[in-house]
């Protein structure tokens, strides 16, 4: 991946926010995780690594590489010979998460799940 600019800052991670974040979708309540499929826990993933900032920089390029990776780890980035987000979808969700109001969280996550299902 080629990013155009370099920043002694990009991945800073501060406060060990992604640590927290991956935690977070995993977590359970009464034994029952509360995000239950791969789906959801990738698409929760991703809208809060772009939307907490946990990095200093690059966080919206980051998050787009972790949900892929994340996605390519538990086998589904492909549907057959189809990646599940295609690159271009996945930069205007990216971008479309962090400019969205949290408030719209539902609707974003929502959205995420539509491509990855």
């Amino acid at each position: 991946m080629k990013f155009n600019e370099k920043s002694t800052l990009f991945a800073l991670e501060r406060d060990r926010g992604l640590e927290s974040i991956i935690n977070n979708i995993y977590q359970t309540f009464d034994n029952e995780e509360v995000y239950k499929t791969i789906e959801e826990k990738a698409s929760n993933l991703l809208y809060f690594i772009v939307k907490n900032h946990v990095f200093a920089d690059g966080n919206k390029r980051i998050g787009a590489t972790i949900f892929l990776y994340f996605l390519d780890f538990y086998g589904i980035l492909y549907k057959g010979d189809k990646k599940t987000i295609e690159p271009e979808t996945l930069v205007a969700t990216t971008l479309l998460i962090a400019q969205s109001n949290p408030k719209e969280k539902e609707v974003i996550i929502d959205l995420v799940l539509n491509f990855l299902n």
